[in-house]
């Protein structure tokens, strides 16, 4: 990460250390309440899991976060009991993989519930760029290096754009090299972008804009 492509983003970064804590501070005390407020919903899906297929109730993955730092992701199990190791690493919405329940909690995002635990541990935030395997990382530009300089994040402006991803990469021949070729280098363009123009206001746009543009999915249901 120490090359000149990085450098100005990291120095950008540097001076919003304030923003920055009080971006901490917001994330961990907001994914403590939000976790005790959504307990009950939490042990629905669970029951839900176990009795629709054989598997743990949680999906965890190594993942890169802040400095390319490895760390384990959580979601909700949506496929089949080691599906990662039967497939590419990247989903679509025919991927014959995914559970029933699976199904239902991608349709309506509740799989990330989870990762509130990676927030209260610091290993991510609400707002930054969605972490990565290292397999994907491994073809990173160096600029794509600088959004290692923030934790990853469960939303960001590029996750808006592209919560489709999954129905753009169906049908498509080679997955993993269409992902790494065409829709990687645009994400990380957004993300990318967005620290360019850090500012916690932002986060808080992003955040509302996710909210909001999941009320608008659930209302086309």
């Amino acid at each position: 990460m120490q090359n000149e492509h990085v450098r100005r983003y990291y120095e950008h970064l540097a001076v919003k250390q304030f923003s920055l804590v009080i971006k901490r501070l917001f994330d961990f005390f907001l994914a403590i309440a939000l976790f005790f407020i959504l307990l009950p919903v939490f042990l629905v899906i669970a029951i839900a899991i176990k009795l629709d297929s054989q598997g743990m109730i949680f999906f965890r993955q190594a993942r890169l976060t802040q400095y390319g730092r490895e760390f384990k992701i959580f979601k909700f199990r949506t496929m089949v009991q080691n599906a990662e190791k039967i497939g590419t690493q990247v989903t679509v919405n025919c991927d014959p993989r995914i559970t029933r329940v699976g199904h239902f909690l991608r349709k309506h995002r509740l799989d990330e519930y989870p990762q509130l635990f990676n927030i209260i541990t610091g290993d991510m935030t609400f707002v930054g760029t969605r972490p990565e395997v290292p397999k994907y990382v491994e073809h990173y530009t160096d600029e794509m290096l600088a959004t290692l300089l923030l934790p990853a994040g469960v939303t960001s402006e590029a996750s808006i754009q592209y919560k489709d991803e999954a129905q753009i990469l169906d049908g498509v021949e080679d997955i993993d090299k269409t992902y790494i070729e065409v829709v990687l280098p645009e994400k990380m363009a957004i993300n990318l972008s967005n620290i360019e123009n850090y500012s916690f206001r932002n986060d808080l746009r992003t955040l509302i804009r996710t909210i909001t543009a999941m009320i608008q999915q659930k209302a086309l249901v």
